[in-house]
């Protein structure tokens, strides 16, 4: 890795804790609308964001009232899983944010609805359908910002 890519995991990574802290009022819990999401569609351009994520989910995490295994080992996983997921689909089907908001905001709602059924026993369809909602708007969000940094700079 590039020192130029370092710097960006730890910019990500450390932004995206700082935003799950500052909303973390609606960052946690079943009805979650995690902010900091607005910064996943960004891995479509670089690779290491997607560990960036992950780094930022564990850290983010710590604030959790939940904090144990599933927060900061399950899902940094499937985050990290579904970033590289996300990077790999949109390269292959034309490299956009929005293709790789859309992958990751389909992949992150199917492991927070099993965690939430492990830990608080809750119907896995019901909490699919909304995390998978909430998820999706934040990814647009996320890949609108983005979409219009990039036709002035070349942030990446």
């Amino acid at each position: 890795m590039k020192s130029k890519d370092i710097s960006l995991v730890i910019v990500f990574a450390s932004l995206y804790a700082v935003l799950v802290y500052v909303f973390a009022s609606i960052s946690f819990y079943a009805l979650q609308f995690r902010v900091a999401g607005v910064l996943r569609p960004a891995i479509a351009k670089k690779w290491v964001l997607a560990i960036s994520y992950a780094v930022g989910i564990v850290l983010g995490n710590l604030f959790s009232p939940f904090v144990g295994i599933y927060e900061l080992l399950f899902m940094p996983t499937v985050g990290l899983f579904a970033g590289f997921l996300g990077y790999i689909l949109a390269k292959k089907l034309g490299g956009t944010y929005f293709t790789t908001g859309v992958i990751i905001a389909t992949v992150i709602p199917i492991g927070l609805s099993w965690m939430f059924n492990q830990l608080f026993g809750l119907p896995i369809l019901i909490t699919l359908l909304y995390t998978f909602i909430s998820e999706q708007i934040i990814c647009f969000i996320g890949a609108c910002i983005f979409s219009a940094i990039e036709t002035r700079y070349v942030w990446w």
